[in-house]
Order: C-alpha cells, then structure tokens, then sequence
C-alpha cells in the first residue's frame, strides 16, 4: 500500500490533497504529534481515502510511503462519521498517554470548529486505540 504524507509531524495546518496540491483545511490549536495521511487509492466512509497516522520521525509533505502492514487503529470518529486512522510505525517516541491526551483534545477542537465555521452540530470523539498483534 502507497501512504501519502499530507500533514507532516510538528505543522499546526492540517492539509488535504487535491488533486496535485496540497490545501490547508484548517489551522488547529496544537501540532500534530505524528506524520498524517491517506492510503493512497482507497475510500472511507467519509467520501475521502483512508487515514493514516505515522508515528516516527517528521517526514515531508507529499512523501510517499509503501507500507507492507499497520499495526494499529485510532478509533475516531468525525463529523458524526466514523474516521478510524491506520498507524504505522516507523519508530521514534510513543506515550499512550500523550497521545490519548492528543486525540481527547483535537476531537472536542473538531467539535468547535463545525459548530463556528460550518454551523453545525457534530459528534467528533476518541474512542481509543487498538493495537495489531
């Protein structure tokens, strides 16, 4: 599978690839603490390719990765869809906690950010993460 880096580790604006350009979505409050992306050529149920999340050094935008298996899922979901993201590890530094803490935190920003700029109600929350063995 082809992973591309949308939103590399560290940025504060979350993008989203459209056609060959990279658009900023929107400016979150926090960094991302991992490299973000889709699996390329795949479909959630939001209408968007898959998410994955890639813990491990910060990795540039646009970077495509082949991925041969994941080895966990960030149970999540977004705009009253299910979001789940895939995570692949590169290696690097993990902290169940800081990431719990991390997903708690841009869930109830995602909240926020329907309710003033798309004028909407919506349920956005971390469910937790489950890890392939």
């Amino acid at each position: 599978m082809k992973v591309v880096i949308e939103t590399p580790k560290y940025s504060f604006f979350k993008y989203n690839k459209q056609g060959s350009v990279f658009v900023k979505e929107f400016l979150s409050p926090i960094p991302t603490i991992f490299n973000y992306g889709f699996i390329q050529g795949s479909l959630a149920d939001d209408g968007m390719e898959k998410d994955v999340v890639v813990i491990g050094p910060r990795v540039p935008q646009g970077t495509i990765l082949n991925v041969d298996k994941f080895h966990g899922v960030v149970k999540f979901m977004d705009d009253s869809l299910e979001d789940n993201k895939e995570i692949f590890c590169m290696g690097g530094f993990y902290s169940k906690p800081v990431f719990y803490f991390y997903f708690h935190l841009y869930a109830t920003f995602k909240i926020f950010y329907y309710l003033i700029l798309k004028r909407k109600l919506a349920k956005c929350r971390f469910e937790g993460i489950s890890w392939y063995y």
